[in-house]
């Protein structure tokens, strides 16, 4: 650098040396040295004055910055770059993580309970409508790859799908990949998926209700552990597995998963429809006694499989725009051998348990923040003294089983071979406080076609029964 600033100063050199000429007449060598040095002085002089104005100009600022400014903006690039580096070196790059909680308080009137609940164990009592998955805490992580695979994991203590599903103490609610094949609307999925199926969502986030509508509780299947395909075409989703239904393993002596498909129609910005259906075997509580020791079928002196055939269907429906909220589903289900009564003869023979149902929900906006709704359900369970999936017993709590009626020697069946059909309707508000905050406020009839909510404090069975409940929401 330093050669070449020396040969663009020639010219001004040659112009020193004219504006400085050697005498015609030097009297000696001396002067002629003396006349040498001093140019060279000027020429050094020359090129200390042009590198400090190269300097100066190279601490120039960008237009509208003044030079402090310009410092503080090139420390701000070298610490971006920095967190950039370090964020895809620890794995952060692509992550996205999100959490919910929503501490409940409910009143039953038949169980004469009230209180808040918040992280109660599902392994302590079982799945009932009147707790089902309110009073939880979630955590979800989920991780996108530059290739588009993604990775999610969410965590709910006690009130995680696997708890409700397998009874345990799990904190696990999902585990699942998504993995792109061809593209990126063509997918591998694998692992452990909540069930898809019906027009509400298990999260109270995106639940308007403090409740869920009796058939997401009681005819739908909790979570499935298997594999399968994910398809994006247009308005359509497709999404396909073969797997384990409410259960992350078989056991012995099973081996035969079930197909458990959901497809979307988007037909416009505000409306569209879907259907999900289950067919395979699954668990059959009604193979199971009091002890959980596996019951000896009579024809044939062995026990009876733990698992059973199942068949289930639904099509849900919605229509959102401004204010409204149109909601619909209607479901329809069977399993082998899961009927709540026994056949009326010697052998006892189990039976098919068989229900359909219908729900429906309506929510307005009366200002952004404050919104109404109003949710109508209806299952028709009387086949042989009814039975849902997983619910192959009398439940009093629940209300399923044939009807309960009172005679001189006690409480006996009004008919063994009918249950009752259960009804709920549920009106509530939910008021969003701020982006993250949102307070309900619900209350709920249930009824049935004949008696079958116990009375905890008289120890009578009735028709009906309330609840009032109220949750605050907060997700971030």
């Amino acid at each position: 650098m330093k050669h070449k600033l020396t040969w663009s100063l020639l010219p001004v050199a040659l112009a020193v040396c004219a504006a400085f000429p050697a005498p015609a007449m030097a009297d000696t060598n001396q002067d002629l040295l003396n006349e040498l040095r001093a140019l060279k002085a000027r020429v050094s002089e020359l090129e200390k004055k042009i590198e400090a104005q190269a300097g100066k100009q190279a601490d120039v600022p960008a237009p509208g910055m003044t030079p402090d400014q310009q410092q503080d903006f090139n420390r701000i690039a070298v610490k971006a770059e920095a967190l950039e580096d370090s964020r895809d070196m620890l794995g952060f790059k692509g992550l996205k993580v999100s959490g919910y909680m929503d501490p409940t308080y409910i009143y039953n009137q038949r169980r004469h309970q009230a209180g808040f609940q918040f992280l109660n164990p599902v392994s302590n009592g079982g799945y009932f409508y009147d707790d089902s998955y309110m009073g939880t805490a979630a955590i979800d992580f989920v991780k996108e790859t530059d290739g588009g695979s993604r990775w999610r994991l969410t965590l709910s203590p006690q009130r995680g799908t696997q708890a409700v599903s397998e009874g345990s103490a799990s904190i696990l609610h999902e585990a699942s990949v998504s993995i792109p094949l061809t593209d990126l609307q063509t997918r591998f999925i694998a692992g452990h998926i909540p069930d898809w199926s019906g027009y509400e969502y298990l999260q109270p986030t995106l639940n308007k209700l403090v409740t869920h509508n009796l058939l997401f509780d009681l005819t739908l299947p909790t979570a499935y552990t298997g594999a399968g395909l994910e398809l994006t075409r247009d308005k359509w989703i497709v999404k396909g597995l073969l797997a384990n239904m409410n259960a992350s393993k078989r056991d012995a002596n099973e081996k035969t998963p079930v197909l458990a498909y959901r497809v979307d129609y988007a037909k416009g910005e505000f409306e569209g429809f879907g259907f999900a259906g289950v067919h395979g075997k699954a668990h059959n509580g009604k193979a199971f006694d009091v002890n959980g020791d596996l019951v000896v079928n009579p024809d044939t002196g062995l026990p009876y499989s733990s698992s059973s055939r199942v068949d289930l269907f639904e099509f849900d429906a919605y229509f959102i725009r401004g204010d409204w909220t149109v909601q619909g589903q209607a479901s329809w289900g069977r399993q082998k051998d899961a009927s709540i009564t026994a056949a009326n003869d010697d052998a006892g023979a189990f039976r098919n348990a068989l229900w359909s149902g219908l729900s429906a929900l309506v929510a307005y906006k009366f200002d952004p923040r404050l919104e109404g709704v109003v949710r109508i359900d209806h299952i028709f369970n009387s086949k042989n003294g009814g039975g849902l999936l997983t619910y192959s017993s009398f439940d009093n709590h629940n209300g399923i089983g044939p009807a309960q009626v009172y005679q001189d020697d006690g409480v006996t069946l009004a008919n063994a071979n009918k249950g009752v059909d259960r009804s709920a309707l549920t009106l509530g508000m939910n008021y969003a406080f701020n982006l993250s905050t949102v307070f309900k406020l619900e209350y709920r009839y249930d009824w049935a076609s004949g008696p079958v909510f116990l009375d905890t404090k008289s120890g009578d069975y009735k028709k009906n029964n309330q609840l009032l409940s109220t949750a605050v929401v907060v997700s971030f």
